[in-house]
């Protein structure tokens, strides 16, 4: 009821500064244009297309995550309107400019992070990873490579290991809905390895699972706090979490793109680097469309 009261309040209300502040083009989007065709096979390199949505080319494989590329996402009414969250810049790349893709990854079944419109314009055979009991939006796609992960539970494709790991957060799609699954997952390709968190709460159970591997990168979510502190991390506790699980570098997704929580939209950022004590060398990717890369 509070995430509908939320709701309800952000589509009725007047435009505030944080909305305008949202606008700005300038701060957070990359003005240079991608061409992820040019990526080299080696080592990482990625790119954030907006909120939990990254293009990873990872030792040669191409893998991306939770594919979010329609203007607004929500509930659909009969196919006539679409109630929901709109975004306050478009992606960094169309989905006519990706390069061929090697994975999918839908961490769960929000509908910020698990857009039917946009998966199904994705080809039928590319390999998919979703939480457990939440392909059943999809069947009628007709995916010929899915598979259901849960916590614990691995894969393998083109090289890459995948694991699912825990994360704090709640996989119902609708209010109504039964409760899904929700992952973060690690990837594992010769020696690099990237773990995207998903959507996450401060939790301890990320750093034990991983015991003493080292990811290169960790992405982890810094936005959407205010109050949903019991399911999305604070910056702080972002931050907390990459020293907790001794990453080398820190990706900050789930903010910048929509407005789903009561702080301004560059709030996140600005706590994140405040957070920080002098490391903030460590923070990569700050721009939706920046590219940054990890050499083999």
């Amino acid at each position: 009821m509070r995430s509908l009261r939320i709701w309800w309040s952000n589509l009725t209300r007047e435009p505030d500064e944080g909305d305008l502040e949202a606008k700005d083009t300038v701060k957070f989007v990359a003005s240079e244009p991608l061409n992820p065709r040019t990526w080299s096979n080696g080592g990482i390199t990625l790119t954030w297309i907006g909120h939990s949505n990254f293009l990873i080319n990872l030792e040669g494989t191409t893998i991306l995550t939770d594919p979010v590329f329609s203007e607004k996402v929500g509930v659909s009414l009969l196919g006539l309107a679409k109630i929901g969250l709109r975004r306050f810049v478009p992606p960094a790349l169309q989905m006519d400019d990706l390069p061929p893709v090697d994975l999918v990854l839908v961490s769960h079944a929000h509908m910020d992070h698990y857009d039917i419109p946009s998966l199904e314009r994705l080809r039928r055979d590319v390999p998919i990873i979703m939480a457990r009991d939440t392909s059943e939006f999809v069947e009628d796609i007709g995916f010929s490579n899915l598979r259901e992960l849960d916590w614990g539970q691995t894969a393998e494709v083109d090289g890459v290991r995948i694991e699912a790991v825990p994360a704090k957060h709640w996989g119902r799609r609708y209010p109504w809905d039964r409760d899904r699954g929700y992952n973060g997952l690690l990837l594992t390709k010769h020696k690099r390895s990237v773990l995207f968190a998903g959507d996450t709460a401060y939790t301890e159970q990320v750093a034990l699972t991983l015991k003493d591997r080292r990811p290169d990168v960790v992405m982890l979510p810094i936005g959407g706090y205010d109050p949903y502190i019991a399911n999305h991390a604070s910056p702080e506790q972002a931050w907390d979490m990459f020293h907790e699980v001794n990453a080398r570098y820190l990706v900050p997704m789930h903010w910048r793109t929509f407005r789903m929580s009561h702080e301004r939209p560059f709030e996140p950022y600005e706590r994140l680097t405040a957070a920080v004590n002098g490391a903030a060398h460590k923070i990569v990717l700050h721009q939706i469309g920046q590219t940054w890369s990890l050499p083999g």
